[in-house]
C-alpha cells in the first residue's frame, strides 16, 4: 500500500479513521520543530511521496504502452496504482506542511477537497486489495469459468468503478454535510480535520466497514487458495505413481504390464513378424 501519514489501511497512524487529514493532527507543538528537524522531516516525506509517484506512474504507463498486459486482473492493480498515485502526488504534499507547521493554511475549501480525496483514495486502496484477493480467489477455486471470462474487460471495469463509488459513499457525503445536519462546526481555525473526528459511533461503524471486513475478507481468499492448492497438490501426490526403469509398481510390488500401440497404416503395413506382436485392425501392438 502507498504510505500515509494517519491511522489508515495506508499507514498506522495516531487516532481513528484512515487518511491523512483524520487520524493524525498535528498537535500543539508541531511547529515547534528545530529548522535543521523540519528540513530533514520535510525531505524524507517529499521523497517518500516522490517514490509514491514514481513507482505508481510507472505502472500506469506499462498498462498504457504494453497491450499484453491488459488482462482482467491487471485492470485490477491499475486501480490500485493509480489510488497510491493519488496519495503520493496529491495528498501527502498538502499534509506536509500541515504537520511541519501546525496549521492549515489553504483554507476551508481547499481542506474539504483535501479530506475528501484523502479519505477516498485510501478507502479505495483498501477495498482494490480486497479486489485483487477475490479476483485470486476466483482464478484458483473456480478456474474454468475464471478463463472463459478472462477477456471480459467491461465485467472488471464495472468493478473498478464500483470500488470508488463505495470508497465515495463511505466518508465523502458525512465529509461534506457534517457541518450542515450537525448545525455547527467544531473546526477550530487553522486546523483540518472531519467534523465526525470525535463521533465513534460512526468511526467505529467506518472502520468495521473499511478495515475489519476488508481484513477478514482478505484472509478468507488466501487461507481458501493456500488451503486449494493444498488439495490440489496432495491429490497429484496420490494419482502420481512412483516408476523405476520405465516399469510401473502396484501395491503388492509386482509389475504391471504395459501395453505399446503404434499405427500400421494399410498402404505401409508390414507384416508384424516378431515374437509377442500381433496385428489386429490396422494396429501392430506388443504386449511387454
Amino acid at each position: 500500500m502507498e504510505p500515509n501519514a494517519s491511522g489508515n489501511a495506508c499507514t498506522p497512524g495516531l487516532g481513528p479513521g484512515p487518511g491523512l487529514g483524520r487520524g493524525l493532527r498535528p498537535g500543539p507543538h508541531a511547529n515547534h520543530f528545530s529548522a535543521p528537524v523540519t528540513a530533514l522531516l520535510a525531505a524524507l516525506m517529499a521523497l517518500l511521496a516522490l517514490a509514491t509517484v514514481l513507482g505508481n506512474a510507472l505502472v500506469v504507463v506499462a498498462f498504457a504502452v504494453d497491450r499484453s498486459l491488459r488482462s482482467r486482473s491487471n485492470f485490477f492493480f491499475l486501480n490500485l496504482a493509480v489510488a497510491d498515485l493519488l496519495v503520493g502526488g496529491f495528498c501527502i504534499p498538502l499534509y506536509i506542511p500541515y504537520i511541519l507547521t501546525g496549521e492549515w493554511k489553504f483554507g476551508k475549501g481547499l481542506c474539504k477537497l483535501w479530506l475528501v480525496t484523502d479519505y477516498l483514495v485510501c478507502t479505495a486502496s483498501v477495498f482494490n486489495i480486497v479486489l485483487i484477493s477475490y479476483d485470486r480467489f476466483i482464478s484458483v477455486t473456480r478456474a474454468v469459468t475464471y478463463r472463459a471470462q478472462k477477456s471480459m474487460t467491461r465485467n472488471a471495469i464495472f468493478k473498478m468503478a464500483l470500488v470508488w463509488v463505495a470508497a465515495f459513499l463511505l466518508y465523502g457525503p458525512a465529509i461534506i454535510s457534517w457541518e450542515y445536519v450537525a448545525k455547527r462546526s467544531i473546526l477550530p481555525r487553522g486546523e483540518c480535520y472531519a467534523e465526525f473526528f470525535y463521533n465513534w459511533y460512526f468511526l467505529m461503524t467506518a472502520s468495521i466497514i473499511e478495515f475489519f471486513t476488508p481484513f477478514v475478507s482478505v484472509t478468507y481468499f488466501n487461507l481458501s487458495i493456500y488451503i486449494n492448492i493444498q488439495k490440489r497438490n496432495s491429490l497429484r501426490n496420490d494419482y502420481t505413481v512412483p516408476s523405476q526403469d520405465g516399469l510401473e509398481m502396484n501395491f503388492q510390488g509386482r509389475k504391471k504390464k504395459h501395453i505399446i500401440f503404434f499405427a500400421s497404416p494399410s498402404n505401409l503395413a508390414r507384416p508384424c513378424l516378431k515374437k509377442k506382436k500381433k496385428k489386429k485392425d490396422g494396429l501392430c501392438w506388443l504386449r511387454m
